[in-house]
């Protein structure tokens, strides 16, 4: 494939699309670019008017497996023809199954009981409310930053854009929000000799937060993405999560962490917060855990979840498509996915951070296994935020075919499929380089 060469986009069967959208569909969903997708196959895309891609979105790291793996549509196949629905009043084998496979990869020794749900932000609804059950508080402690979901407990929780907050209030009372430990923009000022910054979050909550504003017997839980997603992929410093478990222990508080984006394989492990070797009380999954099909889960310690028949439910939990779909896609991440992702992580990271090495403009590359974050500024020194060099690096590749999808204020995340191969990463990241170059050019006169 010629790199330089520049798609036609959008075609004009796309064109057709995109105005019958427009004339049907709620305006409120942050479409980016107007890609048409018409079919897929592993990390490989086609838009309507024949055009490939190179998806480094994943529709937002959902499709963990790449698009249309045969294993799993065979299981969605299988499953259709004996029933689809039968609701939460009843039972059924798939079910029962992923219960047992969730609880085998819990990240936490005691035993898991799970809340099937159909997103992310139900499995952060069922979080709250759950906790508050449990420990009979009513306070909550979230992170400047963070992404829960857009439902009215999660949006109270959320914190990465004030767009997703506004004119929504009044929300779901009782949440406090403290800063999450960037380490590239720390927003507390602290003595680096004498602690990090992940020390000097955990400073900041017990001697302000706890004395100014919210009693610790008053907070039934932490609820925080161990690896932030829409404010940006950031990743704390590593003292951060052990502080923190242990400052939950100290006022028995809970460990909420939310796993949306950052668990099912995606950094490398089952689970983000895996590599602070910290058992968290509660995790909310979904996005990776059904490769596309529309499932979530609260896994939650057995003794945790105490609540009775009728305290919470739902119709469409544990529907046996998305479970059958779930169940081979964690099959596949756990036979070889998740070490891919691992492998192909660090591989994209050194070659990201060699490439921000000639780029003015890449002013810092995080992330682990293939959650990878590449933050824009306009002068690495100052570094003041590069959002126009970053929307038009996303806009560039998309007209070379590579899928890209922005976070934060000025980030671009990179999160393909856990199967992607080395050839496809390398091919990616020649489109992703070329894109940014241009950016550079037109925008810092490079």
């Amino acid at each position: 494939k010629n790199m330089a060469t520049k798609l036609n986009l959008p075609g004009p069967k796309a064109q057709e699309i995109l105005k019958r959208d427009a004339a049907t569909i709620s305006p409120s969903y942050p479409r980016d670019y107007p890609f048409v997708m018409d079919h897929g196959k592993g990390t490989e895309v086609w838009d309507v008017d024949g055009n490939r891609f190179l998806d480094f979105a994943a529709g937002i790291a959902v499709c963990a497996t790449g698009h249309s793996h045969p294993d799993v549509v065979k299981a969605i196949q299988q499953q259709a023809e004996k029933f689809i629905h039968i609701s939460s009043d009843f039972y059924h084998e798939k079910w029962a199954q992923l219960g047992e496979k969730l609880n085998e990869i819990a990240p936490f020794q005691e035993d898991a009981l799970c809340f099937m749900t159909n997103s992310g932000s139900e499995a952060v609804e069922a979080a709250i409310k759950l906790a508050r059950y449990h420990t009979r508080r009513s306070r909550f402690i979230g992170f400047y930053g963070g992404f829960h979901g857009r439902t009215m407990g999660a949006l109270a929780f959320t914190a990465s854009k004030a767009i997703q907050r506004r004119h929504f209030y009044p929300m779901m009372t009782g949440v406090v929000h403290v800063p999450f430990p960037n380490p590239y923009r720390p927003r507390l000022s602290f003595d680096p000799t004498k602690a990090d910054y992940g020390d000097a979050v955990i400073q900041y909550i017990e001697d302000f937060i706890f004395q100014y504003e919210c009693p610790p017997e008053d907070v039934a839980a932490f609820l925080l993405e161990p690896i932030q997603g829409e404010g940006g992929y950031v990743v704390p410093p590593d003292s951060f999560f052990p502080r923190l478990r242990a400052l939950c222990d100290k006022f028995g508080i809970l460990l909420i962490v939310d796993e949306v984006q950052s668990g099912m394989g995606r950094t490398g492990k089952w689970w983000a917060v895996q590599h602070w070797n910290v058992e968290p009380d509660m995790v909310c999954a979904a996005k990776g855990i059904a490769s596309g099909m529309p499932l979530g889960a609260l896994i939650a310690r057995k003794s945790m979840m105490d609540w009775p028949a009728g305290a919470h439910g739902n119709t469409y939990g544990g529907n046996p498509i998305s479970c059958a779909a779930s169940l081979e896609t964690i099959r596949l991440i756990d036979e070889s996915f998740m070490a891919n992702a691992a492998k192909m992580g660090e591989y994209t990271l050194e070659a990201l951070a060699e490439m921000a090495a000639r780029h003015p403009s890449m002013g810092n590359v995080r992330g682990k296994g293939l959650m990878i974050g590449v933050e824009f500024v306009r002068n690495k020194e100052t570094k003041e935020r590069g959002k126009d060099i970053r929307d038009h690096t996303v806009h560039q590749a998309f007209e070379h075919g590579l899928l890209l999808l922005g976070c934060g204020r000025n980030t671009v995340r990179i999160t393909p499929p856990l199967n992607v191969s080395k050839a496809e990463i390398d091919e990616g990241l020649e489109i992703f380089e070329e894109a940014v170059t241009e950016a550079e050019r037109r925008l810092l006169g490079g």
